[in-house]
């Protein structure tokens, strides 16, 4: 097999939407699997609604991925000479011809076919001008537009994942491929472009089906080989419809400042749609990589499932070296304002071994930063139900907090095994069982009912920390509260 030339050509209207970072992904573990080139053009030929933040944005999204790219980023408005060029070489072979209709005289014309059933949008009135009169109204500067002479018979093509798929040649209409000003339509661009690259297979979501026709027409006419057209399904939400904004998040970065991984994102994008060949979910780049081919790609919508996500960033969290995940977790602290840009120069082993310790409970960096706050408070918020379960019997709350209090203060080493031996001593020497002293001390030191271990909350909290708010607990005890 020649090593292939893949390419993501996203338009700079918009962020990178997570449906084209799968389309991108899948370009990329395509290139990747076969020792392939991945090109990446930005297709900014739309000068009203391209805008460089957008740019900057799908390549920052891309960067933060880890889809790194061969080639590129190609603008597609630096090749727009060419595209033109193209489009004149259709015209001298007649493959096109000038098409002299006004806008005006367009939209009534569309309006009247409409009227009469027809799905056409043009009913060919300037396909039968001559050469020579067409050439003589051009030269006396009478303005025109390029179409595409769409030839009998059918268009059809063998599609990586759909298979065989036809068009009747009698449904497509004879299409724009340059404007009257001079500029080239979408179709023409993409398939002077593809050629220039030697784009060998096209990989894009499904949406695009309705351009392939034109553009195996133009590839034909230009004498070029066809590439191989391989069309992902679309990404629904769990409604069943078009994933959008109405789902929640759709944008990589949004997913990006929540808290999800990049390797998470990888990896739940890839299962969108393809499938490894057996139940994994948990696949790395490489174990992607060496696996993914077209062929597995179903041709059923994938749901987006943004539980699921979480859940497998979850899981990835969980393996993430605490190190690595420090520098995420004080950027959300700093977000949320519960530590300064400072904290993490003095305090990264302290924060790292805190990270280790409520890692397990949250399934996104951003949840992870939240619950952090109880750890670097002043004061402790006490949770209603916490307080109704756990402090209900006030004078038995204050003697167990007592005791601990007195038997951990002196501690020589402040190490969660040190203080399970007397904390759990004084339920022995009360004659209770270890939860009814371990559930308040987690009340007064973290204010709720559920944490990490309680020793280990202990020791991350300090001597000094964990004094005190037994302290602040005895004394909320003592108003009644």
């Amino acid at each position: 097999m020649t090593p292939p030339r893949v390419r993501f050509a996203p338009s700079p209207t918009g962020f990178l939407h997570v449906g084209g970072a799968r389309t991108a992904l899948f370009n990329w573990l395509f290139a990747r699997r076969h020792a392939g080139t991945f090109v990446l053009r930005i297709e900014d030929t739309d000068r009203t609604r391209s805008n460089p933040r957008m740019t900057e944005a799908i390549l920052n999204g891309m960067t933060w991925m880890g889809l790194d790219w061969d080639e590129g980023p190609i603008f597609q408005l630096d090749g727009e000479a060419r595209h033109r060029e193209d489009a004149l070489a259709l015209l001298a072979a007649g493959s096109a011809y000038r098409c002299f209709c006004s806008p005006e005289l367009l939209e009534t014309r569309r309006a009247e076919l409409a009227t009469a059933g027809s799905e056409r949008g043009y009913d060919q009135h300037c396909r039968n001008v001559t050469p020579e009169e067409s050439a003589a109204r051009a030269a006396a500067g009478e303005p025109f537009a390029l179409r595409f002479r769409v030839p009998a018979g059918e268009t059809s093509w063998d599609d990586a994942v759909y298979g065989p798929i036809r068009f009747n040649n009698a449904d497509i209409e004879d299409f724009v491929i340059l404007r009257s000003d001079g500029t080239p339509v979408y179709n023409m661009a993409v398939v002077s472009d593809d050629i220039e690259m030697a784009i060998t297979q096209v990989i894009r979501g499904e949406d695009h089906i309705s351009n392939t026709p034109k553009q195996i027409l133009l590839y034909r006419a230009l004498g070029a080989p066809l590439p191989v057209f391989a069309h992902v399904p679309m990404i629904l939400g769990p409604d069943g419809k078009r994933l959008s904004k109405r789902h929640g998040a759709t944008a990589v970065e949004e997913y990006q400042s929540q808290g999800i991984l990049p390797d998470a994102l990888v990896n739940f994008l890839a299962l969108l749609g393809w499938s490894p060949g057996n139940d994994d979910e948990i696949l790395s780049r490489d174990e992607m990589v060496a696996r993914f081919s077209l062929d597995a790609i179903n041709k059923k919508s994938a749901v987006f499932d943004a539980q699921k996500l979480e859940w497998m960033n979850g899981r990835y969290m969980a393996v993430t070296p605490a190190a690595e995940l420090a520098p995420l977790v004080a950027a959300r602290m700093v977000a949320h304002g519960i530590i300064d840009d400072s904290f993490l120069a003095s305090h990264q082993d302290w924060l790292s071994r805190l990270i280790d310790l409520l890692r397990t409970r949250a399934r996104t960096v951003d949840e992870l930063a939240l619950q952090t706050q109880p750890y670097l408070s002043e004061s402790v918020h006490y949770d209603g139900d916490a307080v109704a379960q756990h402090w209900k019997d006030v004078g038995a709350v204050r003697e167990r907090l007592e005791r601990i209090r007195t038997r951990i203060a002196p501690l020589d080493r402040w190490e969660p095994e040190a203080l399970e031996v007397e904390i759990r001593g004084v339920a022995t020497d009360l004659g209770v069982g270890a939860g009814k002293v371990i559930h308040p001390l987690r009340v007064a030191l973290t204010g709720v009912d559920k944490s990490p271990g309680i020793f280990e909350v202990a020791a991350i909290l300090g001597r000094d920390v964990v004094l005190h708010r037994i302290d602040a607990a005895l004394r909320s005890l003592g108003n009644g509260s």
